[in-house]
């Protein structure tokens, strides 16, 4: 389950049908990612998420329905998170287990990072600052 950290990522998805999905942003889709062929979308309030496996990794592009892309997320391991967040988990969260990690970028290339743990995503800075928590 790949789970973005923009606002409007972080609300309920709704599967839809590729035909379903706008020209517009089909287009900028392909044209940002010409290689990627399977793909499943979801709208998520106004926005339509692609979610696509590249190199066995999950990976997910957002875009708002004039075909902009707002954020990309990439399935990490736990272990390329940075040290900070890894710490914050240690004090923070000791007794959770970390069920998936992703790194995001934003349209404007600010990466954040996100961890899943039981009942709730925590979002992280690229400096491994703690930004907040945001239940599922």
């Amino acid at each position: 389950m790949m789970v973005g950290a923009m606002i409007t990522s972080l609300t309920f998805a709704q599967k839809m049908q590729e035909e379903a999905v706008p020209s517009q942003v089909k287009n900028a889709f392909h044209k940002q990612f010409p290689n990627i062929m399977k793909v499943k979308w979801e709208k998520e309030e106004e926005n339509f998420e692609a979610s696509y496996h590249m190199n066995k990794i999950d990976h997910s592009a957002v875009f708002d329905a004039q075909g902009h892309l707002l954020e990309t997320e990439v399935e990490i391991e736990t272990n390329q998170l940075p040290n900070e967040v890894l710490d914050y988990m240690k004090t923070n969260y000791k007794d959770q287990l970390i069920k998936e990690a992703a790194k995001i970028t934003d349209g404007k290339n600010i990466i954040t990072f996100e961890v899943e743990i039981k009942g709730m995503d925590l979002l992280f800075e690229s400096n491994g600052k703690f930004i907040k928590e945001i239940k599922n």
